[in-house]
């Protein structure tokens, strides 16, 4: 959906490079309506790891079908981050808690995909938020900004905050 081209990191693993927003919650029909948008509904866990890097797996289920990813990250700053995705099978998925590997947290949202101005803006819902929910866009490079639909009231951005990142909300859900 989204036209943009990961750059590479020095060892040509591709980067992840996006800015996250807190916003008012949405009007859901009028996301449910937008013209392209990719509704899904997504569970990730998170697994402690000996190095720097966060493994995760991710659950991805639409109208058609339902999808599983390993995903490794590595932060390189707060917007940037190698990250290295492969689609695994519903049985790896469901084993790996199993694996020897700390089962750290895990968390379930809504997520709308919404083609705008050839990117794609994420819209995530959670849960536990009926007041706010949370809006990002992957960028080619740290100094773009991410254009956002005017039905989207920004709070502020949160890309910079740690609090905000999936792998802490789903720990614990900050207050402001």
């Amino acid at each position: 959906m989204s036209t943009v081209r990961k750059p590479l990191y020095a060892d040509g693993k591709p980067l992840e490079i996006e800015r996250k927003y807190l916003i008012e919650y949405p009007d859901i029909g009028w996301l449910e309506n937008y013209p392209g948008v990719v509704k899904a509904e997504i569970t990730q866990v998170y697994f402690d790891t000996e190095n720097e890097q966060k493994l995760r797996v991710r659950s991805w289920k639409t109208a058609d079908r339902t999808v599983y990813y390993l995903t490794r990250k590595k932060k390189i700053s707060d917007m940037v981050r190698v990250e290295e995705e492969s689609e695994i099978t519903e049985r790896d998925f469901l084993a790996m808690p199993g694996k020897g590997i700390g089962e750290k947290r895990s968390i379930s949202k809504t997520r709308y995909c919404l083609p705008y101005h050839q990117r794609t803006v994420e819209v995530d819902i959670y849960p536990f938020w009926d007041d706010r929910a949370t809006a990002e866009g992957e960028l080619e490079r740290e100094d773009e900004e991410v254009v956002l639909p005017d039905m989207l009231k920004v709070i502020r951005e949160v890309t910079k905050e740690k609090e905000y990142t999936n792998y802490n909300l789903a720990a614990g859900r900050p207050e402001k």
